[in-house]
């Protein structure tokens, strides 16, 4: 059996909020490269404790937090591979100074959030809450008030035009949509255009849209920026749908904004606290969908982030930069460069192949 050249950290929170769901990919990774050593390590506290990741080269991770703290003393920590494609619980500036790359599966995430969008929006159209309801009551009449409204026809609003966002859009096609807005500062108005979707404000948007989607990323521009000033630019017959970050909306403002009627509905896979505490006052309203950060979870979802977690990982083992990395100033600091022909060169000692 050869020697254990790479030694790969798994935070152990997959191990206790999703089981078996990385494990298979992990196998089917590396399994055949006995040189790697995969290990779950502990996460105490949701921060990663910087002695729990000494000795590793690469980390593969689901919900806890890196600060710089976190990284302190790991000088062969080479790359923190996110198993998603958000990273606001990673401190990206702390990892460019420690040398670290941190690299996420976007591709992955595009279809199965931009379908959980999509199964909101149907959702809340149709009044699904309610006519559950009335069945489960032994009632079948239904009534102007929980009667639904048809998608076609309608105004198509998304904050950010990312990957989720553009295959939001390309679904929503097929149901004949008025228009379809987005408010993205950095999106390239040459693929607005091929989208179909109008580049708008924020003020616009709000105000336009008859379902409106939150799909950007958390971070300093975004944090807190949905109050109640703007959700009450929206329509009353409009509908609020977060699949995003809960820290971009204000909830406080959202819930009085639901608790008022002044919207018809609101769908949310994303909160503030996480998990939503049961007394929160969103869970005691009817004219909204809750989810648990998982209404993208799916068969396709598990494949594509376990596969694209693991293979980030094994290019940078390999001596390679991932596609999808986050902080891209770090590949060219001298530091980081160090780790990358040192790893080269011990994939070439293990597989006797030449270095990348």
């Amino acid at each position: 059996m050869k020697e254990i050249s790479f030694r790969v950290g798994v935070s152990d929170d997959f191990k206790s909020d999703a089981p078996g769901l990385l494990e298979p990919f992990l196998d089917q990774v590396f399994g055949p490269l006995p040189f790697v050593q995969c290990c779950f390590f502990p996460v105490k506290g949701h921060v990663v404790v910087s002695d729990d990741i000494r000795g590793y080269d690469a980390v593969i991770t689901l919900k806890p937090r890196y600060t710089t703290a976190s990284l302190i003393g790991n000088e062969r920590l080479t790359i923190i591979a996110r198993w998603g494609a958000g990273y606001d619980m990673v401190d990206v500036p702390a990892c460019t100074a420690a040398d670290i790359l941190l690299a996420i599966t976007p591709e992955a995430v595009r279809q199965p959030v931009a379908e959980g969008i999509l199964a909101f929006f149907l959702a809340l159209a149709k009044n699904l809450p309610a006519r559950d309801r009335l069945t489960r009551s032994g009632g079948r009449d239904l009534t102007i008030e929980n009667s639904g409204v048809s998608l076609s026809g309608k105004v198509f609003g998304s904050v950010g035009l990312g990957n989720i966002a553009s295959q939001m859009f390309r679904l929503i096609h097929a149901f004949g949509p008025a228009r379809m807005l987005a408010c993205d500062p950095y999106a390239s108005p040459t693929k607005a255009q091929r989208l179909g979707v109008e580049l708008v404000d924020l003020e616009t948007l709000f105000r336009e849209s008859d379902f409106l989607a939150v799909a950007c990323l958390l971070n300093d521009e975004t944090r807190g920026m949905i109050d109640r000033r703007l959700l009450s630019l929206m329509k009353p017959t409009a509908f609020f749908v977060n699949v995003a970050r809960g820290g971009i909306v204000k909830e406080a403002d959202l819930v009085a904004i639901l608790q008022e009627r002044r919207i018809a509905g609101a769908g949310l896979d994303v909160f503030e606290q996480e998990p939503l505490p049961p007394d929160h006052p969103l869970a005691a309203l009817p004219n909204v969908i809750l989810t648990p950060h998982r209404i993208a979870w799916s068969d396709a979802l598990y494949r594509g982030n376990g596969l694209g977690a693991c293979h980030n990982v094994l290019t940078v083992l390999q001596g390679g930069v991932p596609e999808h990395t986050v902080n891209r100033e770090v590949i060219h600091q001298p530091g980081f460069q160090t780790k990358l022909r040192s790893l080269a060169q011990r994939w070439a000692a293990a597989t006797g192949e030449e270095p990348v």
